[in-house]
């Protein structure tokens, strides 16, 4: 895991279009697999946590925009729990996938194929509800862009949530088995972004296929202060000791599903919720 500009420094875009190649390749390995069990999801239930409903509220009647929704498991999720769903996402292999599942789900569900950064020109209209959470933000090297993004679709009286990954989080070393806490990355975020070698994490091994993602580091003030200077409302902003999948390889699982440190380890923000919301017209 290094820094992407050895060569130096390149176009984002250029990182932004080797991530998409990469989860071309990936997501079809990815969605055939138990470890996503679109099967089992096609037969019902929605995989939104609860502390993410009790934050949101209600969505029945409302419409709910989701971006980088990926396969549109959480998208049709929020469609089971009565919200009128679109959903967005950089890869036509995740966009397909998630078609395929809202014929048989909810044929209402729209699903786009888009950079978030560039999609008010691919989408109309704006959202009781903007929606995104858990490992995306990091896909994107322009925060201030993406804030103007999530106030455009907006609709006055409307809010965005996001449920992620805390920063903080992501300055462990997350080499090592053994159940220690060990600073390996800075905090605040650079123009290049860091590079990471790994294979996909399916569940079929001889399938795995090894490939580079890029990844940009946002602190929380990032977050917070592109959001704000877009003209939205912080109404609250949440720490949590837990986050959605394991981060670190000696995480445990809790009975609601989070990932959590092992007891004995001091207590540290893993990830973070937030709502902001725009002023009515």
């Amino acid at each position: 895991m290094t820094a992407a500009n050895a060569g130096g420094p390149r176009d984002p875009q250029a990182y932004v279009l080797g991530n998409r190649e990469l989860w071309e390749c990936w997501t079809p390995l990815k969605a055939a697999s138990a470890q996503y069990d679109l099967d089992g999801f096609r037969s019902g239930g929605s995989r939104m946590r609860a502390l993410e409903c009790a934050e949101v509220g209600p969505v029945r009647g409302r419409s709910l925009l989701h971006l980088q929704c990926h396969v549109g498991v959480d998208t049709l999720s929020w469609a089971r729990l009565g919200a009128r769903v679109t959903g967005v996402d950089f890869s036509s292999e995740g966009v397909a996938t998630a078609r395929s599942l809202a014929a048989d789900i909810d044929p209402t569900a729209v699903f786009v194929e888009a950079d978030v950064l560039d999609l008010p020109a691919h989408l109309d209209g704006t959202y009781d509800i903007v929606y995104t959470s858990h490992g995306v933000l990091g896909w994107l090297p322009d925060l201030t862009r993406w804030a103007e993004v999530v106030a455009h679709f907006t609709a006055p009286g409307g809010f965005v949530y996001v449920f992620e990954s805390h920063p903080a989080a992501w300055m462990l070393d997350n080499r090592g088995q053994e159940p220690r806490l060990r600073l390996r990355y800075s905090y605040f975020g650079e123009a290049e972004p860091l590079s990471f070698e790994y294979r996909s994490p399916i569940a079929v091994p001889d399938q795995q296929v090894p490939g580079v993602e890029y990844a940009w580091g946002h602190s929380l003030g990032d977050v917070v202060s592109a959001l704000a200077a877009a003209g939205m409302r912080i109404e609250f902003l949440h720490e949590w000791p837990f986050v959605a999948w394991r981060l670190l390889p000696f995480m445990e699982q809790d009975a609601d599903g989070w990932w959590r440190l092992p007891e004995g380890l001091p207590a540290m923000p893993l990830s973070f919720s937030l709502r902001a919301s725009k002023p009515p017209a």
